[in-house]
């Protein structure tokens, strides 16, 4: 049994359904909920967009990347900021660390760097 159906089997059990049941939910049969929980069959995406739904789990939880079922919290750090120590001084420089309102403009900023990036 692979990690995506061996999760989705505990998830199954673990709020006491059969897969007849869960199958009638998701508009599938039971022999499907039973090829996918035993890796018979890979589970399309479709199918565990519902699981998450239906559980309220994240996609790596169902995927194996992480054993909470909140899911992985990434901490997003633009590449221009690693990779370009004058932009980061800059970005530094041009705000008063005194001011309220510094975080916010920093984050601003760095969020509009970002988008830049990723438009190119």
């Amino acid at each position: 049994m692979d990690r995506i159906g061996q999760r989705l089997r505990e998830l199954r059990e673990g709020i006491k359904l059969s897969q007849a049941k869960l199958a009638a939910l998701a508009g599938t049969t039971q022999a499907t909920i039973n090829r996918y929980e035993s890796g018979v069959s890979s589970t399309p995406l479709k199918m565990l967009i519902w699981y998450a739904d239906y559980f309220d789990i994240s996609m790596d939880y169902l995927c194996g990347r992480t054993d909470k079922p909140q899911g992985k919290l990434y901490n997003y750090h633009p590449k221009i900021l690693d990779e370009n120590k004058d932009m980061k001084d800059f970005i530094d420089m041009c705000f008063d660390p005194k001011s309220p309102m510094n975080g916010k403009l920093k984050a601003k900023l760095v969020e509009m760097l970002g988008e830049v990036e990723t438009n190119e």
